[in-house]
């Protein structure tokens, strides 16, 4: 059931990403064609208003189809009718005719030409495949060549539209972590021991949940900030812990502490006596700072994993759900938590200025509003 909790917190995670281009885009003039959740072969569809809005199979991803994200080419003409002028070459002349004005730039005169195409094709005899390709092909140049494409639109509308995804991660982010200050966070914990994570010196030793820590290398301790500064200034070395458990003293074997984020931990959460609950502006100005702490770390992070080196820290989806599914049996506070940071790190990583990512696509979109020309075709194919 954790698992499942996980996987819908990261595709609600896609969906208002994807949500955030796709309303955009309504409202400057740029009406989407598609609107998926997942990838496809699609388990449900509907068209609305002339978009398909769908339900794909695979989960863990999602995407909005913008018409005309590259000024069209007469190459795409070749791309989607090689198939269908082998088996009808008198497709030929039609064909040609939508090619010539695309290589001349005479986008108006390739829309003219396509209509004509388009009935060439509809009364030419050709397999499914070939069809299908043309039917594509039709489709994609339709939507290019048609006003509301995105290579014709101002820069400010095109940077818009493509920000909008990961804005709406960042903003969810913030209303995540407000949301967590207004329920409370912990401020003050107890010496019980609540939970112990597998696979840590604490699990080995044998502490359980339940146990109250009484010393820590045979050391009186009256509070957990005692048995924390304790196991913080171990260097590393060995710890006996005490604990009553079921009203007996127990002491455990030594249990060695090992270094995380440059702490020292046993592998244990403590109970929490008290929350310290705030008010929705108060919420929203921390939760606003964590963020921009969160955003600087990220930056550092990413640097460091771009080497070649350190990629491999780079977590998958199946990596994100496991954590996901680890913070939901937790509780819902660490799973909101888990979830405000996976949403700011799709918005941060979608901001690198590489394509495919949207930082990409901003990043050409203000070269071309600067140079007052496109960036040619070849460049884009190059860089992606």
């Amino acid at each position: 059931m954790t698992v499942v909790v996980a996987i819908a917190g990261l595709a609600f995670l896609i969906l208002i990403h994807e949500a955030g281009h796709f309303f955009t885009a309504l409202a400057v003039g740029m009406r989407p064609r598609r609107f998926y959740v997942g990838f496809p072969p699609a388990l449900v569809k509907r068209v609305h208003n002339g978009v398909e809005y769908g339900l794909g199979m695979i989960p863990l991803g999602g995407y909005v189809k913008i018409p005309g994200m590259h000024r069209p080419a007469a190459s795409d003409v070749d791309l989607h009718f090689g198939s269908a002028l082998y088996e009808e070459p008198r497709l030929l002349p039609a064909v040609d005719r939508v090619k010539r004005p695309l290589a001349e730039g005479d986008f108006e005169g390739a829309r003219a030409a396509l209509r004509e195409l388009e009935h060439a094709t509809a009364e030419a005899k050709l397999s499914p495949g070939a069809a299908r390709a043309a039917r594509r092909g039709l489709e994609e140049l339709r939507d290019a060549l048609g006003p509301d494409s995105y290579w014709r639109q101002r820069t400010w509308k095109k940077v818009a539209v493509i920000s909008a995804g990961p804005a709406t991660n960042l903003l969810f982010a913030v209303l995540l972590l407000a949301v967590v200050y207004m329920i409370g966070i912990p401020s003050a914990a107890s010496r019980r021991v609540d939970a112990v994570d597998p696979g840590t010196p604490a699990a080995h030793v044998g502490l359980k949940a339940g146990d109250t820590i009484v010393g820590v290398d045979r050391i009186p301790t009256r509070s957990f900030s005692q048995v924390r500064d304790a196991i913080k200034s171990s260097g590393g070395h060995p710890l006996v812990i005490s604990v009553l458990r079921n009203g007996r003293y127990v002491e455990l074997p030594p249990a060695k502490p090992t270094k995380q984020s440059g702490t020292y931990i046993l592998g244990f959460r403590p109970s929490i006596v008290r929350y310290k609950r705030y008010g929705p502006l108060t919420s929203v100005g921390l939760a606003g700072k964590d963020v921009g702490y969160v955003a600087k770390a990220m930056g550092s992070w990413v640097v460091h994993i771009t080497s070649p080196s350190n990629r491999k820290q780079i977590s998958t989806p199946v990596g994100i759900v496991r954590t996901s599914s680890e913070a939901v049996h937790q509780g819902y506070r660490d799973y909101l938590s888990i979830l405000a940071l996976i949403s700011l790190s799709l918005a941060l990583l979608n901001l690198l200025p590489l394509l495919p990512l949207d930082g990409g696509h901003i990043a050409f979109s203000l070269v071309e509003g600067i140079r007052g020309k496109a960036v040619g075709r070849a460049v884009y194919e190059r860089v992606s």
